[in-house]
């Protein structure tokens, strides 16, 4: 079967990516998406040394007792108060989770409802925070150089990650599926062997293609880059998480997510610099509060229950990392 380019998706793809760099959220302008510009890698090698074993990669710090006044906030936090505004690391093209509304220029979705509950916790404002929009394989990088105090991007708790950041408790449960043509047979990346599978570099979908003998991985800098290799008969399907995926699917509708159980598990975690104990503390007493007064839910319900169906319970958290 050929497959096409629909130029009104593609269009709408130019679109967003002409208007990053407009607007700010807040009165804090966010910086420019990295060009998504998609350039195909060769596969990841398969003999890269094993990620250090852990109990659980879920497990997080336990919270603090209550949220404290922002007088009374220590350390990372006080810094943050201080300086005015939290500045998170988010995406800009991920639909659902956080992407670039075309007609009010802002970023939105999921995860940028937690940033800014997150910032309202701290100031009792959610404008207060400063998009950055970095790219999957920058999320480690700039927490550790301090470019951002926080990373809310669909982040996959893994051992390895945590060696060189922290995490929340899982904000949400996700898993990894793929995006194919509609009318093909393939549901899971064992019916793709010498199919060409795009995911984006330094995820932890990209690490799980290595695991699929004679699947040809083909790297990306985003998803929407995927998407954009997809539409022109570069890649024969596309792999990640299943909301990410969801998103792609409403921007082509010759493109499906094929039912059934995920390849993965994802649970996704606020990051943060692994020194900053307090602040991981801070957030998990946040989504606590959040998980049990329903602003959880009302998150799930406005991004996620149309495409994904009705909220299941928030993920319970897990505790007692030492």
């Amino acid at each position: 079967m050929t497959r096409r380019t629909p130029l009104a998706t593609l269009a709408a793809i130019l679109t967003t990516l002409a208007l990053l760099g407009a607007c700010g959220v807040g009165n804090y302008p966010d910086t420019p998406l990295p060009s998504p510009t998609p350039t195909a890698t060769a596969a990841p090698s398969t003999t890269a040394p094993a990620p250090p074993a852990c109990a659980n990669p879920t497990q997080s710090y336990d919270p603090v007792p209550s949220l404290p006044p922002a007088s009374a906030l220590t350390g990372t936090l006080a810094a943050i108060r201080d300086r005015g505004y939290l500045v998170a690391g988010v995406s800009a093209d991920t639909q659902l989770l956080g992407a670039r509304n075309p007609l009010s220029g802002q970023i939105e979705g999921f995860d940028i409802d937690l940033v800014r509950a997150i910032a309202t916790a701290i100031f009792g404002d959610p404008g207060k925070v400063k998009l950055v929009v970095i790219t999957a394989s920058q999320r480690i990088p700039v927490l550790q150089n301090r470019t951002v105090d926080v990373v809310v991007r669909n982040m996959t708790q893994t051992c390895a990650r945590w060696n060189d950041v922290a995490f929340s408790s899982v904000y949400y449960q996700a898993g990894q599926k793929i995006l194919v043509p509609k009318g093909s047979a393939a549901t899971t990346l064992e019916d793709l062997k010498g199919k060409r599978v795009c995911a984006p570099t330094g995820t932890s979908s990209m690490a799980k293609l290595a695991e699929y003998a004679g699947v040809v991985a083909v790297g990306s800098d985003t998803h929407t880059g995927c998407l954009v290799l997809f539409q022109q008969s570069q890649v024969d399907a596309i792999t990640g998480d299943d909301t990410v995926l969801a998103g792609l699917a409403a921007q082509d509708p010759y493109a499906t997510v094929p039912a059934g159980p995920a390849i993965t598990s994802e649970p996704y975690g606020v990051a943060f610099n692994k020194d900053d104990r307090g602040f991981v503390q801070y957030v998990n007493r946040l989504l606590e509060q959040m998980r049990a007064d329903g602003r959880w839910k009302a998150m799930y319900d406005r991004w996620l229950a149309g495409p994904l169906g009705p909220a299941p319970a928030p993920p319970a958290p897990t505790y007692g990392r030492g």
